[in-house]
């Protein structure tokens, strides 16, 4: 038997109950158990709308404890199928549906936080997440910037030993920073910090099997104009990528990011290294919107998530594209 695939509803006030409704009444796992963690409520209002036949087994957490004396074959003993798990102290919560509030992040961090304890304890080994609004969660008093830095700390690493990666079917897009303001950037960019993260992306390009080189963007214009527009390229990047290319890593760079993306789509590049967050994932949803995969790179467990985000305005209409969260689920298993 094999170990169940997690999928966090996320923010129960967005298109995370609806998308797991519809998709799972259309391809009902038969392969490995889907325990999704979230608000019930909010998933049967959902499937009451689009999805009536869909069925799926109440879990209680004792089900999901790590019994040290179990064999290999019934540690994980759920059959193929659809499981709903709801943390505790969720269900009488009411969260408005289209819009954010603090009651919306307080479920999405406590099932968030749930989703981690399982991982944790090695019930589970893949996660895949639907969108959370980060300000929401912070005002329901978790302070962090998103996903990817909660995922850091429970798995009791900094937010710069992870690496925010975007995966299209064209283009692949890491970032070294992920969501700091736009003028704490530079500082933010160190040798380290480059190579953590270029590291972290060929790695998973041989994991996906692809052979050409990772391209590093600059920061700077025309990645810094041989030092005319700034020298971060010169003193940080360029030595961050040789580094990586004696470590045994196919990286080149620092390009300038106006043209590199180009390059990718084209073939040159299994991936691109991009200094901070517009400067990667614009290109990335400009090609990719509603198909791209936000994987997190670095941690002790596989994560996946939709590329988009909670979707208030579309949310219960039954309008909202399929392909981020069948795609994060597909790639999710395949790493898996």
């Amino acid at each position: 038997m094999v170990k169940p695939l997690l999928v966090t509803l996320g923010d129960p006030g967005g298109l995370g109950p609806e998308l797991a409704c519809r998709l799972f009444a259309q391809q009902p796992p038969l392969n490995r158990p889907v325990v999704l963690i979230g608000q019930e409520s909010s998933l049967a209002d959902m499937a009451r709308r689009f999805a009536p036949d869909l069925s799926w087994e109440r879990l209680d957490e004792s089900v999901t404890r790590h019994n040290e004396n179990a064999t290999k074959a019934s540690e994980y003993n759920l059959a193929p199928g659809l499981y709903l798990l709801e943390p505790e102290g969720v269900g009488n919560i009411s969260v408005p549906l289209g819009r954010g509030s603090a009651e919306g992040g307080l479920v999405a961090g406590h099932s968030l936080d749930l989703a981690c304890d399982l991982l944790l304890s090695g019930w589970s080994g893949i996660l895949v997440t639907c969108p959370l609004n980060k300000a929401m969660l912070q005002d329901a008093g978790f302070d962090f910037p998103g996903h990817t830095e909660f995922l850091a700390r429970r798995a009791g690493l900094g937010p710069d030993e992870v690496t925010m990666h975007l995966c299209g079917p064209k283009l692949r897009v890491s970032l070294v920073t992920t969501h700091p303001p736009l003028k704490d950037v530079p500082g933010l960019i160190t040798r380290e910090s480059v190579l953590r993260a270029l590291r972290h992306t060929c790695d998973f390009t041989r994991r996906l099997g692809l052979s050409a080189p990772v391209a590093v963007c600059g920061l700077n214009p025309h990645a810094g104009e041989w030092g005319h527009i700034g020298s971060e390229e010169i003193d940080t990047i360029a030595p961050a990528i040789e580094q990586a290319k004696a470590q045994g890593f196919a990286a080149e760079g620092p390009f300038p990011a106006d043209t590199v993306f180009h390059r990718a789509v084209r073939g040159d590049f299994s991936a691109v290294l991009a200094m901070y967050h517009d400067q990667g994932l614009g290109p990335l949803k400009l090609i990719h919107f509603g198909e791209a995969v936000n994987v997190t790179l670095g941690l002790p467990f596989v994560r996946t998530s939709v590329d988009h985000g909670t979707g208030y305005d579309i949310a219960g209409q039954g309008i909202a594209d399929l392909g981020s969260l069948r795609a994060a689920i597909e790639l999710a298993e395949r790493l898996g």
